[in-house]
Order: structure tokens, then C-alpha cells, then sequence
């Protein structure tokens, strides 16, 4: 993490200085699309949100890890040690963990729920010992932990020009939309792990299960009932971003820019999946580097013209009452 981000957010302690650098690194090495989105953010905003999405990601790869020693006790029991460091941490704002002391202070430089936090490390205990999904409810329940709160834990950090419950829906959508896209593009990686999140009852209503996936990845041939589910499966996570594009327009103008640049990259997924044949067993989808330049362009647009009209509000008005407080803007773009 840059020194200007950490100095627009008021971050000085060596130690957390540290800290949030891990943080970046883990987001920069594992979330190419989001973390290409963040950097619209004003600087200042920048180390809470790698610092949220940093620690999402340590938690899910000790539960994602595919390393031969990383059996089922040795990922519970580094679940709940980091569960006790966590819980140390949000009560204490303290830790020798770097990613645990970043989001602590993180949650408490932006009043962050702590039932949040609560949520997505259950939901990160169940990937240790649910493998599927019958139902599409069943999965959304298992979603509010593992990518609704994410949504509920941005909002403070982004602000918003609506009272913050008004917008919070549509965050939790779309952290739950961002993670069916994953879950799309994934179905192979994920069956490797011996989970599968496509719901099963929308696989039965094409005359497929677990088995024809199975078979499908083995064999590197595809499917027509298979490909009918995934199809399926995309129409449903694209109705998913439509309950959050609403959303968008609540959110502090000069963090509009950055969720709008991950809400169209990642539904440039969605499109490069079906581009490609719904082949989600045998490879994963990418959105052309060109497409997401052209976006990350636009993106940048947006963030300079946000700008411009606060610093035009800031000369020609006193500043009023923010209906969800943000930190200050940063005038900083990289």
C-alpha cells in the first residue's frame, strides 16, 4: 500500500502501516477485478477496503486451501484460532496478526458492525462441512455470511446520500451477486474441493446432479443438461444484480465509480462464461484485458467528473449533514 493512501487515512503506527500493506498484498494477489476497482476509491477509503477484502480472502483460502496437509481438522482448527484472534481484536483493537489488526481497526474507525464479522466466519465453518446446496434459499442462507455482510461492511466505508438502511439491501445483493459469479465461473475448482453451490434442485430440473458434473470434469466433455443448468444459473445471478443496481445511485458520488467499475466487470464474467459455452468444468472464464482497460478508462472518467462536482459543491455551499458519515474525500485518483 502506498504511503499517500495510508496518509490520507490518517494511519501512522508503523504497526498498522504494516498491517494494512498485507492487507493490499493479499488483495492485489487474489482479487485482480476488485482490486482494480478499489483504486477509483479517494486514497483514504483505499486501506479499509483492502483491509475488509484482505481478511475475507485469509479466511477463505484456509478453507479453500487444496495443499495435501491441509485436512479438515487442521483448517478447523486455524479457523478457530483465527476466530480468537479475531474476537481478541474487534474487543481489544489489538493483535499480533497483521490482516486481524488491520480489520479491527478498520471496524473501529468506521463503526462496523461486529455481527458481521460473526456472520462470515459461520459461513466459513460451514464450507468445512457442507458440500452442497439442495435449494436455492438454502444457498442464499449460507450467501448472507459468506457475501451479503460484505456488502453491509462497505457501506460505512463508501458512505451514502440515503440513509444508510435504505441502501443496505442493495449492498447485501450485490456482495451476494459477486459471489454467484464466482461460484459460475468456479464450478470446477469448486468440485475439486468437494463442494458444489449450484443449488440442487436447479440442476434436477435439467436431469443433472453431482455425479454429471463429476463425470463432465473427468472426462473434459460437456453436456447439454449440464450447460442448461449453468445457463440457468447465470439468469439467476444476473437477477441478483438487478436487485442491487439500485444501489448504486445511493452511494457517496466519489465512491460511485469504483462499485460500478466491479459491478460491470464482474458481470463482464458473467458474459465471458456463456462466451465461452458455459465450459466452467473444464476452464475458467476471463474478461478480456481489453474490456476491462476500457472500463477501468471509463471508470476513471467518472471518478474525475465526482470530483469536479465536489469540489464544486465545497466552494459554492456550506457543507451539509451527511445522512451516513464518510471519512474525508481524498483528492488523490492513484
Amino acid at each position: 500500500m502506498t504511503g499517500r493512501e495510508l496518509d490520507a487515512a490518517g494511519i501512522t503506527d508503523p504497526a498498522l502501516r504494516a498491517a494494512y500493506r498485507r492487507c493490499r498484498a493479499l488483495n492485489a494477489a487474489h482479487g485482480r477485478t476488485y482490486f482494480l476497482a478499489t483504486r477509483l476509491l479517494p486514497a483514504d477509503r483505499r486501506p479499509a477496503v483492502h483491509a475488509l477484502y484482505g481478511f475475507a480472502r485469509w479466511a477463505d483460502d484456509i478453507v479453500d486451501s487444496l495443499d495435501s496437509g491441509a485436512d479438515g481438522p487442521a483448517r478447523e482448527a486455524r479457523l478457530a484460532e483465527l476466530q480468537r484472534r479475531l474476537d481478541r481484536g474487534l474487543r481489544e483493537g489489538a493483535g499480533d496478526e497483521p490482516v486481524v489488526l488491520a480489520v479491527a481497526d478498520t471496524a473501529r474507525r468506521y463503526a462496523i458492525e461486529h455481527g458481521h464479522f460473526r456472520d462470515f466466519m459461520a459461513a466459513m465453518r460451514s464450507d468445512l462441512v457442507v458440500a452442497d446446496y439442495p435449494t436455492y434459499a438454502d444457498l442464499r442462507r449460507y450467501m448472507h455470511g459468506s457475501a451479503a455482510v460484505i456488502g453491509l461492511q462497505m457501506l460505512p466505508v463508501l458512505g451514502t446520500v440515503v440513509p444508510r438502511e435504505e441502501a443496505a439491501p442493495h449492498a447485501a445483493a450485490l456482495g451476494v451477486a459477486f459471489q454467484l459469479t464466482n461460484f459460475l465461473r468456479d464450478v470446477g475448482e469448486d468440485l475439486d474441493r468437494g463442494r458444489v453451490y449450484v443449488p440442487g434442485d436447479l440442476l434436477a430440473g435439467h436431469g443433472a446432479d453431482r455425479e454429471l458434473l463429476r463425470w463432465c470434469r473427468d472426462t473434459g466433455r460437456d453436456d447439454r443438461r449440464v450447460i442448461a443448468a449453468l445457463r440457468e444459473f447465470e439468469a439467476l445471478t444476473r437477477r441478483v444484480y438487478r436487485e442491487a443496481e439500485p444501489g448504486l445511485g445511493m452511494l457517496d458520488p466519489v465512491a460511485r465509480p469504483c462499485i460500478r467499475t466491479a459491478y460491470v466487470l464482474y458481470g463482464g464474467i458473467l458474459d465471458a462464461v456463456a462466451g465461452d459455452g458455459y465450459a466452467v468444468l473444464h476452464r475458467r472464464a476471463v474478461v478480456p484485458r481489453r474490456t476491462r482497460a476500457a472500463v477501468a478508462a471509463d471508470g476513471l472518467v467518472r471518478v474525475a467528473a465526482a470530483r469536479l462536482r465536489h469540489r464544486r459543491r465545497s466552494r459554492t455551499a456550506p457543507p451539509a449533514p451527511s445522512a451516513a458519515p464518510a471519512r474525508p474525500v481524498s483528492e488523490e485518483v492513484a
